[in-house]
């Protein structure tokens, strides 16, 4: 009798599970959400960069989580590396901030990181996978691969990246853009 009613109790749990994703259209954003969506929208906005994969960078690095140090010493939810936030405010012409607001505080961390990735952007005309592998590996290391004919910098080669690390962050960055632009309608 009582395992009639275990079974009962959870046929009416999984029931109630399946008509919650059912009248939930956008239920898929439970598994893949989007923190700080004012934030990524006014630097997306500010350097004319899509917010998702903006997003998808930062799923990928510190998974929204603030206040991450990578042990390689990268800093904050887009992980950028102290030598890069200091250029990228003195070439931005960002108000210097430090280092500790860089890595505590989402604002300033995303509208370095945002204005990085629009440099990467423009360094490799606007090729959104070379700037990815870039942001990851630098810029330097991805033009050493191009030019020793290793990568041609394409998104149907990215398994060619001579480096595991890089290889598997744009295939990772790429998925999560992909589920975000399939999951929302708008940013």
């Amino acid at each position: 009798m009582k395992l009639f009613r275990k079974k009962r109790v959870l046929m009416l749990l999984f029931m109630t599970f399946v008509l919650l994703l059912f009248f939930n259209s956008n239920w898929m954003s439970w598994f893949y959400p989007i923190h700080y969506k004012e934030e990524i929208q006014l630097q997306a906005e500010e350097y004319e960069l899509d917010p998702f994969l903006i997003a998808a960078i930062i799923r990928v690095e510190s998974n929204f989580k603030p206040g991450k140090e990578s042990s390689k010493g990268a800093l904050g939810i887009m992980q950028l590396m102290p030598r890069t936030a200091t250029w990228a405010m003195e070439m931005a012409r960002i108000p210097e901030v430090s280092l500790d607001r860089i890595k505590h505080e989402v604002g300033p961390n995303i509208q370095l990181g945002a204005w990085y990735f629009a440099s990467l952007s423009k360094q490799f005309d606007g090729n959104r996978t070379l700037a990815i592998a870039a942001y990851n590996a630098g810029p330097g290391n991805v033009r050493s691969w191009m030019d020793k004919g290793l990568w041609d910098g394409q998104l149907e080669t990215v398994k060619e990246i001579p480096i595991d690390e890089t290889r598997h962050y744009v295939q990772r960055v790429l998925y999560y853009y992909d589920k975000y632009t399939d999951i929302y309608d708008e940013f």
